[in-house]
């Protein structure tokens, strides 16, 4: 198996934007590490593939959590809460089922300013991905864009936009943002369109 490596310290070292793909099988993480993704994202409903992921791939593996036991996880370096689906009381930790014990950096997912708000309030989290709900195109940019400010300085920030054109991340990076959730199929011309470094 390959070494593991923390997901935030994969999205936070080196020079510009991260890029993260999400996959489905051993040989989508492999395309799309050699693509130069930097990380991978792996949805629910998917868990019995995290070990051949893992297997096939170096990368660090995001897992979007639904309420999956915390064993079915080992593979997975870090998992995505979606704030929406916390409300109706309980502590997150305990919703998500990934205690002190497990080996997994919580990521939570939002789509609006008091999902945030609260958010920090109650959690204070390292990471984040920002999501543009139901918008797309020139719409759901701005609305990443437009949240990114009330993000703290020294935290993560994620931008899941799948169809982000190379002009779109190079507007998110120069915004300040750390990753974006890409398509596969995206990950090899965005690495290509990327700026050379100075």
């Amino acid at each position: 198996m390959n070494s593991r490596r923390r997901f935030s310290q994969a999205i936070s070292e080196g020079d510009g934007i991260s890029l993260i793909a999400p996959v489905s099988s051993a040989d989508e993480a492999t395309g799309a590490e050699a693509d130069g993704a930097e990380a991978l994202l792996v949805y629910s409903g998917r868990e019995d593939q995290l070990k051949p992921i893992r297997e096939a791939a170096a990368l660090p593996i995001l897992f979007f959590w639904d309420g999956q036991p915390t064993e079915s996880l080992a593979a997975a370096d870090a998992c995505v809460v979606n704030v929406p689906d916390l409300h109706g009381g309980g502590d997150v930790l305990e919703k998500a089922q990934l205690d002190s014990a497990a080996d997994f950096e919580l990521v939570f997912r939002i789509a609006d300013d008091d999902q945030l708000a609260e958010t920090l309030e109650r959690y204070d989290p390292e990471t984040f991905v920002l999501a543009p709900a139901e918008a797309n195109g020139e719409e759901a940019l701005e609305r990443v864009l437009d949240l990114l400010p009330d993000v703290p300085a020294g935290k993560l920030a994620i931008a899941e936009l799948p169809a982000a054109s190379a002009d779109d991340v190079g507007a998110l990076e120069r915004a300040g943002f750390d990753g974006v959730i890409v398509e596969p199929r995206r990950v090899a011309d965005l690495v290509g369109d990327a700026p050379p470094d100075v």
